[in-house]
């Protein structure tokens, strides 16, 4: 029996080693398998918002040997910190949460853009300027991307959104209910949130995307590690997204009805928001030059401690053999 005891301990004490060696953040990949000479692949998301759906596009152009694994999230944040602790290989995210994690010394690389715009400052149809906003309630999301855009805007037009109106920090989530509620009186948000509004009377009172900051949005992001570990599927994966990207870009109506069937959105309200974002998977100067300002703008903002060199945040070789 004393042998049979023994023996058992060390079976045990292998599989903890085993599962340790598996969970370790420090290992490239953790999250991806292979099972039979395919490789598994893990892909972090939002739901409800078709500007980030792309990975629902993934295994319509999976390579041989690949298949993905469509992960959903709240939040970029939490996107972001699941790419790093190796829990998913690669995040469709916001690029502010992207810069948020290189600033604070993640490990965390963009490969590739995914969607531009997603954004849009509604009000009340009484409120037909800038101007207009003096003196209203507008809701906004404190720290995020949002807050940057509304106070540029607002400042080309001469006002100050400190002074001049009366702030509500509101979840993305909450943007349109407190709208249809009369909470708030204008707000901006990313969709789904002005869609709603808009089906509900609101309508777009200026443009967001008319500062430094333009449409960059939402990116393809991993890690460096497995970059580094292994730069053939990185490629493949980038490829992919490509496709799908492409694909979203050229069929549209073909998105919104798919999202409004995966999430049981609203077909009129993603119909909406589908005529506010922009698929594209290129990264130019460009738009080098507009995540600069974003992380300008962050450290401004203090969002960020400090800032971070886009030239170490974009790693830009696997879409540049794409092009």
């Amino acid at each position: 029996m004393k042998k049979v005891h023994k023996l058992l301990a060390a079976v045990a004490a292998a599989s903890l080693l085993v599962l340790g060696a598996g969970c370790s953040p420090d290992s490239a990949a953790t999250s991806t398998s292979s099972n039979g000479g395919t490789t598994t692949v893990k892909i972090g998301t939002l739901k409800n918002q078709p500007h980030l759906y792309e990975p629902y596009y993934y295994e319509k152009y999976a390579p041989s040997g690949v298949k993905f694994e469509t992960v959903l999230f709240d939040s970029s944040p939490d996107i972001k910190n699941a790419v790093v602790s190796g829990a998913i290989d690669f995040g469709v995210e916001g690029a502010s949460s992207a810069i948020s994690g290189a600033s604070s010394g993640q490990d965390i690389a963009i490969v590739a853009s995914a969607t531009n715009g997603g954004t849009a400052i509604v009000g009340k149809p009484d409120i037909t300027s800038l101007a207009d906003l003096k003196g209203k309630k507008v809701g906004y999301p404190k720290g995020s991307t949002q807050e940057i855009l509304l106070y540029l805007t607002l400042q080309k037009a001469g006002i100050d959104m400190n002074k001049d109106l009366t702030l509500v920090n509101l979840p993305f989530s909450d943007m349109a209910t407190a709208y249809e509620s009369g909470r708030v009186d204008a707000f901006i948000s990313a969709e789904n949130g002005p869609s709603i509004a808009k089906t509900k009377g609101a309508h777009e009172i200026a443009s967001a995307y008319d500062t430094d900051l333009g449409k960059s949005n939402i990116v393809l992001t991993t890690t460096n590690a497995l970059i580094k570990k292994n730069p053939e599927l990185v490629q493949k994966v980038v490829e992919t997204h490509s496709k799908a990207v492409d694909y979203m870009k050229e069929h549209p109506e073909q998105v919104a009805t798919d999202v409004s069937k995966t999430f049981g959105v609203d077909k009129d309200v993603v119909d909406l928001a589908v005529k506010n974002i922009w698929p594209s998977w290129t990264i130019d100067a460009a738009y080098k030059k507009q995540l600069e300002s974003t992380v300008s703008e962050m450290v401004e903002f203090k969002q960020i401690d400090k800032s971070v060199p886009v030239s170490t945040l974009v790693n830009d070789t696997f879409v540049a053999k794409l092009s």
